[in-house]
């Protein structure tokens, strides 16, 4: 069975897992959400993660949750440009999420940068989810 959003399914299992309290997921893997990963390692909200390799062709990440004194560092993790709804932004619009506290994550020609990297680099690009 296809996926329609696999990036949002991503975003469910790691929201899931640490409303369960656990200590890692694990979704299936592909370039654009390591991209993400990557942008939330970088900022602190993921303690890390892990691509392997199930058989030929077809791999998996394993993501490892972060807490601090036992609740989950994310708070709210939200998909803001979906498949039917594309969201772009310029950089002059780009969106502080709760006043500079948390993040949005953007799909960029430069890859798959934080609202902070994209206006650092002066792009804008496709918004693919808010943390906080």
């Amino acid at each position: 069975m296809s996926m329609t959003d696999p990036v949002s399914d991503m975003l469910t299992r790691i929201r899931n897992g640490q409303r369960v309290g656990k200590s890692s997921v694990v979704s299936p893997a592909s370039k654009l959400r390591t991209g993400v990963l990557d942008v939330l390692q970088r900022e602190g909200y993921i303690r890390g993660y892990n691509v392997s390799e199930i058989r030929k062709g077809i791999s998996e990440i394993s993501i490892e949750l972060k807490y601090f004194e036992g609740e989950g560092v994310i708070k709210q993790i939200d998909r803001v440009s979906t498949p039917g709804r594309r969201v772009y932004s310029k950089i002059k619009d780009l969106p502080k999420v709760y006043n500079g506290l948390g993040i949005a994550v953007l799909s960029t020609p430069r890859g798959v940068l934080s609202d902070q990297e994209a206006r650092e680099q002066n792009v804008g690009g496709e918004i693919l989810c808010k943390v906080f």
